[in-house]
């Protein structure tokens, strides 16, 4: 970015209302992009949101506005960088055969792996070893752990929920936010989701690259009864255990106090699928190890995004449980 626009934009952020107005006109035109069909609506609220702060009477129309301006800049150049990443790449696939491949039709996107991706070089940096044959004493010993499985009433709970749309990892973004009142920072509090997205989509596109490399048989076609239906895509790896890996991982690093119960979620989110009986041992762990170093590479490039320079940016203190805490 030139000087010039830099100064531009760290002008226009100058008041809240702008870093909100912003925010709502750049999400405006992503949605739009992405749900076409649903482009007025979209446009119709954020149009409504920004004017709050006028109607409150605490910003001026004119902070607002440039807030707009700000957000149509910045959601443009999003949709440019979306519409050469790989997405709409469509076409037929050919299953490979084999005793411990997977043997369904119509896999699910099976060009995501080839997506460009954020902070990896590529879908394949990170790809891990193959899985373990189906046929080996590991595999079988797989095979009977999904399909011993003891469920309870507890398991199955669990189960259902990282199943369902309720699993939603911004319910646990948002908490944060309010627990650490970073409501305060809106420039903060887009960090965090900035932070944790990048590195969930950077971990689906390497498990996607993983999934349709080795097309990895799923327990179902083994014979296991499965809690709910199967995905319609590869076993390994786990999906859930790449997407909430990665995600439990970032959300750690920038709420340190809160790491071991953030770390916990990940890791139940991707053990939920065993409980289930639609993915193996092997899927889960190398999964969530997979969404784990997508986040590391994350974060090691937020060490260097200039959040700690400057003096302007002096962060929000929030008292929580006892502890003091600056961002």
């Amino acid at each position: 970015m030139h000087h010039h626009e830099t100064a531009t934009f760290r002008s226009l952020l100058s008041h809240e209302s702008n870093a909100k107005s912003a925010f709502k006109n750049h999400c405006e035109l992503v949605l739009a992009y992405l749900f076409p069909d649903r482009a007025d609506d979209f446009k119709a609220r954020a149009r409504e949101s920004a004017q709050v702060w006028v109607q409150a009477g605490l910003q001026y129309p004119s902070d607002v506005a440039a807030g707009m301006e700000l957000g149509q800049t910045v959601g443009a150049r999003i949709v440019e960088w979306a519409k050469q990443d790989g997405s709409d790449r469509v076409g037929a696939v050919d299953i490979p055969p084999g005793p411990c491949r997977w043997t369904g039709i119509n896999p699910v996107t099976p060009f995501a792996g080839a997506r460009k991706t954020w902070v990896l070089s590529s879908g394949s940096q990170l790809r891990p070893g193959p899985p373990p044959d189906c046929r080996s004493p590991q595999g079988q010993t797989e095979l009977a752990e999904v399909r011993n499985y003891p469920r309870t009433f507890e398991t199955n709970a669990a189960a259902f929920y990282w199943q369902s749309g309720r699993s939603n990892w911004n319910n646990v973004i948002d908490q944060k936010i309010f627990e650490y009142r970073l409501d305060l920072n809106p420039p903060r509090a887009a960090r965090v989701y900035a932070l944790a997205y990048i590195a969930a989509y950077d971990a689906t596109v390497a498990c996607w690259d993983a999934k349709y490399t080795y097309w990895a048989i799923r327990p179902f076609m083994l014979g296991v009864t499965p809690l709910f239906p199967t995905p319609n895509h590869p076993s390994y790896p786990a999906a859930h255990g790449c997407f909430s890996g990665s995600i439990s991982a970032v959300l750690a690093y920038l709420f340190p106090h809160d790491a071991v119960d953030l770390n916990a979620l990940g890791k139940e989110a991707g053990e939920s699928r065993l409980w289930a009986g639609i993915h193996f041992r092997s899927d889960i762990d190398t999964g969530l190890a997979l969404g784990r170093a997508v986040a590391k590479l994350v974060i090691e490039r937020a060490e260097k995004d200039g959040r700690r320079c400057g003096t302007t940016d002096r962060g929000v203190f929030a008292r929580v449980r006892g502890t003091l805490r600056i961002w």
